[in-house]
């Protein structure tokens, strides 16, 4: 099955976020945590390895091969909770038409906030998409850029 879905910046700029916040919350390591500074040594991201346990070849695997058509759905609107076992639930919306639920385990809610920031990297915005307890990018290490 493959899911196709247009996002803009100020959506990723929304979702983000509450990505971060729901991984945060799923981890009772990091939950645990009282002290903020022992909260974000648990929640560094950048030396954990979970996606190296998945890959999203292994999600695309289907009957329907483009359930909510060929056009990729333009997001528009965001829902998170929970569901009746405690896993993060996102509800992604578009202006019009069918939403997409997504039931996140920790790996998968990490491996997409992954996905999401080398497509950020890689996109023109102008954004940086920041995990907790992850080194800032050093400035000399950022490409030159002509603004308009």
């Amino acid at each position: 099955m493959e899911l196709r879905l247009a996002l803009t910046r100020r959506f990723v700029k929304l979702l983000w976020p509450l990505l971060v916040k729901l991984a945060e919350e799923a981890s009772p390591r990091i939950r645990t945590q009282a002290n903020p500074e022992a909260r974000k040594r648990c929640s560094d991201w950048s030396t954990s390895t979970p996606c190296r346990r998945r890959t999203f070849r292994s999600l695309t695997r289907g009957t329907e091969r483009d359930p909510l058509g060929e056009a990729p759905l333009l997001l528009a609107r965001i829902q998170t909770g929970h569901d009746r076992n405690g896993q993060p639930v996102v509800a992604l919306h578009p202006r019009r038409g069918r939403a997409v639920t997504l039931t996140f385990d920790s790996v998968l809610l990490h491996s997409v906030c992954r996905l999401l920031q080398a497509a950020v990297r890689k996109s023109d915005w102008d954004m940086e998409l920041k995990l907790p307890g992850a080194e800032p990018q050093d400035s000399a290490e950022r490409p030159a850029r002509t603004l308009n």
